[in-house]
């Protein structure tokens, strides 16, 4: 009998684990579970996130922000030089921000943090009214629908589209997650330390002189930063919970997002700020060339890169001075490249889980790490672009993700977007007794 019974719950624990692995192997998003808290891909590979730019990541083991994303510090660096010219089949638009920052806040000397974004200016952003209800950038050779209009689902977007037509037009698409981000200004301000407030007038991360926008409908049980737009860019893997996912750009909090497409709690789609777009349809579309010296040029942009990244990670302010002060390959002028620059080279068909790669064309090299989660994934990387708050404060600094976008999710609240079913710890979380390790650089 006994024999019988210890036989039985083996053939339990095998189907146990078995059942699990396949599970986790499923999802194909990296999914570890500690003490009630589970290790996500939350975002995606290709999101635009941001960290404090200095201190120790053991300060945050449970993550921060509302999606508990992952807190590194030590980031890694892909130098780059030269800039764009509106020549180019895929033009990289300025950054828009102007204010200089230190660690912690704007700074008025010009001889500390040097080369940061505010320190170059690349193709001011331009636009053109139409007076039809579409804008132009005279930089990127696009044409927008200046309008959003109500929020629409996936499928909702890909049915208009069928029959859209404005300004005299009927050749719209929806944006790839390239063209869309080539919209964003880090003039902007993250207003999500203010997630109560149910009406702003800060500044978004789109220029709202030309188009409209609004944030998230506090009456209408939507958050401030609910204003997500959406792309035509899928993610090639899957987040959260093995579930479908697009990419978007939120110009409430300003950055790049994965977002499952079915709202996991209710089964209804999602739903987004949708704008069309026409033109340029070259625009997004890399040409590396290797140069045999250690660099690539993308003929596209007209920006040249280190093949090579730091080999290492660094707090930001070592980041900009380490890309400052590096002479190679004949040329002293590289610098750590801004959030538009950056998210450029990014490959969006390729992902750790499908690929086994960083989301990067092979013509580079990309360092690996180990995760939080001891998994083979890929660094994240600095950009020179500081990612301010409603308040004025400065800290953070916007990286990309090439690897996976982990966040610490404890799930039953909810979640950026109010559709993935989950709630990251936040700051407050037991710092004495952190559920994972940092990665290991």
């Amino acid at each position: 009998m006994k024999n019988r019974l210890r036989i039985s719950l083996m053939f339990l624990l095998v189907i146990f684990v078995v059942f699990s692995a396949t599970a986790q192997d499923r999802q194909g998003n990296n999914r570890i579970n500690s003490g009630g808290v589970s290790l996500l891909d939350v975002h995606g590979a290709g999101a635009q996130r941001s960290d404090p730019k200095e201190g120790d990541p053991g300060d945050y083991p449970e993550g921060h922000g509302p999606q508990g994303d992952v807190i590194r510090i030590f980031n890694y660096i892909r130098p780059v030089r030269l800039s764009s010219s509106v020549s180019e089949d895929y033009p990289i638009v300025d950054t828009n921000q102007t204010t200089r920052y230190g660690n912690k806040k704007a700074i008025s000397s010009k001889r500390l943090f040097k080369g940061q974004d505010a320190d170059y200016e690349d193709l001011t952003p331009t636009y053109k009214d139409n007076g039809d209800g579409t804008i132009s950038d005279l930089n990127t050779g696009l044409m927008w629908q200046q309008d959003p209009g109500d929020k629409m689902t996936w499928t909702e977007a890909e049915k208009a589209l069928k029959s859209f037509k404005l300004g005299g037009h009927s050749d719209w698409r929806l944006p790839s997650i390239k063209e869309l981000y080539s919209l964003i200004l880090f003039s902007g301000k993250d207003v999500s330390i203010d997630m109560n407030k149910t009406s702003y007038t800060e500044n978004p991360f789109i220029d709202r002189d030309y188009f409209h926008f609004e944030y998230g409908d506090g009456s209408n049980s939507e958050r401030i930063i609910d204003s997500q737009y959406m792309s035509s860019t899928k993610y090639v893997s899957t987040t959260m919970n093995g579930d479908e996912t697009v990419f978007g750009v939120n110009f409430a909090d300003g950055r790049i997002k994965g977002y499952p497409i079915t709202d996991p709690r209710s089964g209804d789609e999602k739903k987004f700020f949708v704008i069309f777009v026409r033109g340029n349809e070259n625009y997004g579309i890399n040409r590396f060339k290797e140069n045999g010296d250690g660099t690539v040029t993308d003929l596209a942009t007209g920006l040249m890169w280190l093949k090579k990244d730091s080999g290492k990670g660094m707090n930001w302010k070592e980041a900009l001075e380490w890309a400052e002060n590096l002479d190679t390959a004949g040329y002293s002028d590289w610098r750590l490249p801004n959030a538009k620059e950056l998210q450029s080279i990014l490959d969006y068909s390729r992902s750790p889980d499908t690929s086994s790669s960083a989301a990067i064309d092979p013509i580079f090299d990309c360092s690996t790490i180990s995760n939080e989660g001891n998994k083979n994934d890929y660094p994240f990387y600095w950009t020179s672009t500081t990612h301010a708050d409603s308040s004025g404060n400065g800290k953070n600094a916007a990286y990309l993700a090439f690897g996976r976008a982990l966040g610490f999710m404890s799930f039953g609240g909810d979640q950026d977007g109010g559709s993935q079913g989950g709630r990251g710890r936040g700051d407050e979380g037991n710092r004495k007794n952190p559920p994972f390790p940092p990665p290991r650089r």
